[in-house]
Order: structure tokens, then sequence, then C-alpha cells
């Protein structure tokens, strides 16, 4: 006999929905500067490509409350954070604001967020990228760095020629040992927020002596066995515009990384080197673009996107209605506009 199932109580569900992960961007900013506004234009731009997910602003005490006003009515969720700093020792940073750069490494500490993306305050995102959540777990992901820039001429590999980026134009001699690993830029990567890899990586920089890119050495030497490649679209450094070109297909940057000297919009000049090509016043524009387009504001887009959802059930309901008259189920007169 087949069971009853026309009774008028409604079954019980005792299994419950699983909790989706909850995913978000994430970025860091220290002082008074002007790095807010790289910030506000981070925001925008993922307000602009429509990402499903917030960005989280992981700020040190010194950045001031005018500052943090600005960065919450653009939507941000702000995370003041303690600075960390390394072991002290005589090493020379490549660049001198480098070591507050350790304090990026509180962000493990997220754990509200099942895995995050890490984007630096100068990198803007021109497509979206939400599907980097969806990589397998278990991984640190990034786009490998070059190392033809002067701020590398301290290492072997600038002295020598090689790059990772080009392998094979200048072999890695063996009587230099075994050849580097591979090595990410750490303006941009994905990773898994977790209370126990953060107490770890507390506790190993306390013994592992600076060197001149700060953090962004520390977390390749940390996460080399699990690191793995992504294309440099997703991190597009802007050396590779004169260094690889051949690498580099700039219609298709998802994210580009304005690290190079004079590179930044907010403070471009177009005097330092390289500043005066094509391409680059092309990126720079368009992050201005960006950054000026007030539809974009949080308060701006609220209101469109209410108006959108608006039209979109108005032209759904349309739709549905003309079905059914098709069918011949009902006829309908529209309605006359409030206007």
């Amino acid at each position: 006999m087949a069971p009853n199932i026309t009774g008028t109580k409604a079954a019980t569900l005792t299994a419950k929905a699983p909790i989706p992960p909850k995913n978000a961007y994430v970025t860091f900013l220290a002082g008074n500067g002007d790095y807010v506004k790289g910030v506000v234009g981070l925001a925008k731009g993922l307000r602009k490509v429509k990402s499903r997910y917030p960005l989280v602003v992981a700020l040190l005490p010194d950045v001031p409350e005018d500052h943090r006003k600005i960065l919450v009515e653009q939507g941000c969720i702000l995370k003041e954070i303690e600075p960390v700093y390394p072991p002290e020792n005589q090493t020379q940073f490549a660049m001198a604001y480098y070591v507050i750069n350790y304090s990026k490494l509180r962000i493990w500490e997220f754990v509200e967020y099942s895995k995050m993306i890490y984007l630096d305050g100068d990198i803007q995102v021109f497509e979206n990228i939400d599907h980097l959540f969806d990589m397998e777990d278990g991984y640190f992901y990034a786009v490998m760095d070059c190392f033809c820039e002067k701020t590398w001429s301290h290492t072997p590999q600038y002295k020598i020629g090689y790059c990772q980026q080009c392998p094979n134009k200048v072999q890695w001699p063996s009587q230099l040992g075994p050849k580097p690993p591979l090595y990410f830029n750490a303006g941009m990567f994905v990773y898994e927020p977790s209370l126990s890899v953060y107490q770890d990586l507390l506790t190993t920089l306390r013994v592992t002596p600076p060197t001149p890119f700060a953090e962004q050495d520390y977390l390749n030497m940390y996460f080399r066995d699990i690191y793995r490649p992504i294309p440099p679209i997703y991190n597009l450094v802007m050396a590779m515009l004169w260094r690889h070109p051949e690498n580099i297909e700039l219609e298709k940057a998802k994210v580009v990384h304005y690290c190079a000297a004079g590179s930044k919009p907010w403070r471009y000049t177009g005097k330092e080197e390289n500043m005066e090509r094509e391409d680059i016043k092309m990126l720079v524009a368009k992050w201005w673009d960006i950054y000026n387009d007030e539809s974009l504001d949080l308060r701006n887009a609220v209101s469109i996107s209410e108006e959108e959802a608006d039209e979109e059930k108005q032209a759904s309901l349309e739709q549905i209605l003309a079905g059914l008259s098709e069918a011949g189920v009902v006829h309908h007169i529209n309605a006359p506009s409030a206007a």
C-alpha cells in the first residue's frame, strides 16, 4: 500500500540545509596616507564587476577616523588589527615601508570566512574573479613574480639574468645549487583562514630572519609546498608589460597591480621610467574611470540595484502574463504608468 501523503499536517524537516561557505575579499591599510584612495577604488571596482562577496579591510590602529568613515560609506567591512613586526636585524628592505607589511599575517585569523582573496590596495579588478573561490581547498594560489626589475638586484636571479617567467632564456647554473622554487607575488593570493596556521605563522616568524622582500619572502618560504601558480591575468604586475610582453594578453587581464614605481593612479605623473607608455596611460585612465564613477558609490549603487530589481520583476511578470495570454488562459490590460 502506498504511503499516505495527503495528510493535513506538514512533514517536519529534521535535516538542516548545509550552510554555504562564507567568502570575502580582503585588503590591508595602514597610516593616514593616500592609500585609502586605492582601497576606495578597489571597493568600487569589485562593485562594478558585480562580485557577490564583500571587501574586508584589515587596518592598523593608526588609520584615521575620517578614512574609516569613507571606507564604511563604500560598504567595506573594517577589522582593526595590531601590527606584526619581524625579528630585529640589519636587513635592508627593498622598500622602507615593507616592514609594516608583516601585519598582513593577521588576516589568517579571519576564520569567520572559509576562503578569502587578498588584494593589495594598489590593485584594481576589471573582471569578476569570484570563480577563484571555487578552486580546490588546501592550496595557496597566486601569480608567479618576475625577477627582472632593479628591486631584485640583490638576488642571484637578477645578477645572472634568470627569470621564472622565461626559464629557458637563461638556464640556472648548477654551481649555484638547486634551482629556486617557484616564487609568487604576494599582492594577490587565494587562501583559507586558519587559527592554527595563524599561530604557526607568528611563531615561525620569531625565528626567521627578515629578508629584503619582507612578508612576501616569508609567505613564499612558508607556503612553498602547497603553492599553486595561477595565470598572470589574475595579478598583472606592471613590469610584465615591458619585461615579458610575450606572456601577457593585456585585453584579457582581470586584475591589474599598479606596483611599478610611478604607476599608482592617484600619484601618477607620467615622468618615471616606463610611465610614458600608452598601455600604462590606458590602465591608469581605466582606474580613474572607476574611481570617479559616482554610480559605483555604495549609496548610488544600492539605489540602482533596487531599480534594476524592480524592472526585472516587472519584465518577469509581463513575460508570465504574455505566456498565459497566448495560451488562452488570461487576458490583461497594462496598468497605466504612475508618472
